[in-house]
Protein backbone atom coordinates (compact mmCIF):
# COMPACT_ATOMS: atom_id res chain seq x y z
CA UNK A 1 0.00 0.00 0.00
CA UNK A 2 2.81 2.41 0.88
CA UNK A 3 4.42 1.74 -2.50
CA UNK A 4 1.19 2.56 -4.31
CA UNK A 5 0.80 5.82 -2.40
CA UNK A 6 4.44 6.72 -3.03
CA UNK A 7 4.08 5.94 -6.75
CA UNK A 8 0.94 8.08 -7.04
CA UNK A 9 2.60 10.94 -5.16
CA UNK A 10 5.73 10.72 -7.33
CA UNK A 11 3.77 10.66 -10.57
CA UNK A 12 1.74 13.68 -9.43
CA UNK A 13 4.94 15.57 -8.70
CA UNK A 14 6.37 14.71 -12.09
CA UNK A 15 3.21 15.76 -13.93
CA UNK A 16 2.45 18.89 -11.88
CA UNK A 17 4.79 21.30 -13.73
CA UNK A 18 2.79 20.84 -16.94
CA UNK A 19 -0.23 22.30 -15.14
CA UNK A 20 1.68 24.93 -13.18
CA UNK A 21 1.82 27.73 -15.75
CA UNK A 22 -1.09 29.80 -14.43
CA UNK A 23 0.27 29.32 -10.95
CA UNK A 24 3.72 30.29 -12.20
CA UNK A 25 2.23 33.42 -13.80
CA UNK A 26 0.58 34.28 -10.48
CA UNK A 27 3.77 33.68 -8.53
CA UNK A 28 5.74 36.00 -10.84
CA UNK A 29 3.06 38.72 -10.61
CA UNK A 30 2.18 38.53 -14.33
CA UNK A 31 -1.51 38.41 -13.46
CA UNK A 32 -1.26 41.73 -11.64
CA UNK A 33 -1.24 43.48 -15.04
CA UNK A 34 -2.50 40.76 -17.40
CA UNK A 35 -5.56 38.53 -17.44
CA UNK A 36 -5.96 35.46 -19.59
CA UNK A 37 -9.04 36.66 -21.46
CA UNK A 38 -9.41 40.43 -20.96
CA UNK A 39 -7.30 43.55 -21.23
CA UNK A 40 -6.15 45.02 -17.94
CA UNK A 41 -3.08 47.25 -17.67
CA UNK A 42 -1.52 45.02 -20.33
CA UNK A 43 -3.10 43.00 -23.10
CA UNK A 44 -5.06 39.82 -22.53
CA UNK A 45 -2.70 36.87 -22.71
CA UNK A 46 -4.98 35.22 -25.29
CA UNK A 47 -4.54 38.32 -27.48
CA UNK A 48 -0.78 37.93 -27.20
CA UNK A 49 -1.12 34.27 -28.26
CA UNK A 50 -3.26 35.28 -31.24
CA UNK A 51 -0.87 38.05 -32.33
CA UNK A 52 2.14 35.74 -32.35
CA UNK A 53 0.47 32.52 -33.53
CA UNK A 54 2.69 30.76 -36.01
CA UNK A 55 5.69 33.03 -35.37
CA UNK A 56 8.64 30.71 -34.77
CA UNK A 57 10.64 33.51 -33.13
CA UNK A 58 7.83 34.35 -30.68
CA UNK A 59 8.78 32.02 -27.79
CA UNK A 60 12.29 33.44 -27.46
CA UNK A 61 11.12 37.02 -28.05
CA UNK A 62 8.36 36.79 -25.44
CA UNK A 63 10.66 35.13 -22.90
CA UNK A 64 13.16 37.96 -23.36
CA UNK A 65 10.40 40.57 -23.07
CA UNK A 66 9.07 38.96 -19.88
CA UNK A 67 12.47 39.40 -18.28
CA UNK A 68 13.60 42.72 -19.81
CA UNK A 69 10.27 44.51 -20.28
CA UNK A 70 9.29 46.45 -23.35
CA UNK A 71 7.10 49.16 -24.82
CA UNK A 72 5.26 50.31 -27.89
CA UNK A 73 3.74 47.03 -29.07
CA UNK A 74 0.45 47.18 -27.13
CA UNK A 75 0.13 50.90 -26.48
CA UNK A 76 1.74 53.65 -24.46
CA UNK A 77 2.04 51.82 -21.12
CA UNK A 78 5.42 50.06 -20.93
CA UNK A 79 5.86 46.62 -19.46
CA UNK A 80 8.47 46.83 -16.70
CA UNK A 81 11.41 44.48 -16.48
CA UNK A 82 10.91 41.44 -14.27
CA UNK A 83 14.37 40.52 -12.95
CA UNK A 84 12.82 38.02 -10.51
CA UNK A 85 11.82 35.84 -13.49
CA UNK A 86 14.66 33.54 -14.47
CA UNK A 87 15.27 32.32 -18.02
CA UNK A 88 13.74 28.86 -17.55
CA UNK A 89 10.57 30.31 -16.01
CA UNK A 90 10.31 32.98 -18.72
CA UNK A 91 10.45 30.23 -21.37
CA UNK A 92 7.73 28.25 -19.57
CA UNK A 93 5.56 31.36 -19.32
CA UNK A 94 6.07 32.23 -23.00
CA UNK A 95 5.16 28.69 -24.07
CA UNK A 96 2.07 28.73 -21.85
CA UNK A 97 0.94 32.11 -23.18
CA UNK A 98 1.43 31.05 -26.79
CA UNK A 99 -0.59 27.89 -26.11
CA UNK A 100 -3.65 29.81 -24.92
CA UNK A 101 -6.65 29.67 -27.27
Amino acid sequence: MKRVIAAVWLSACLVAPAFASKELAQSKNCLGCHAVDKKMVGPALKDVATKYAGDKAAPAMLAAKIMAGGSGVWGAIPMPANPQVKDADAKKLADWILGLK
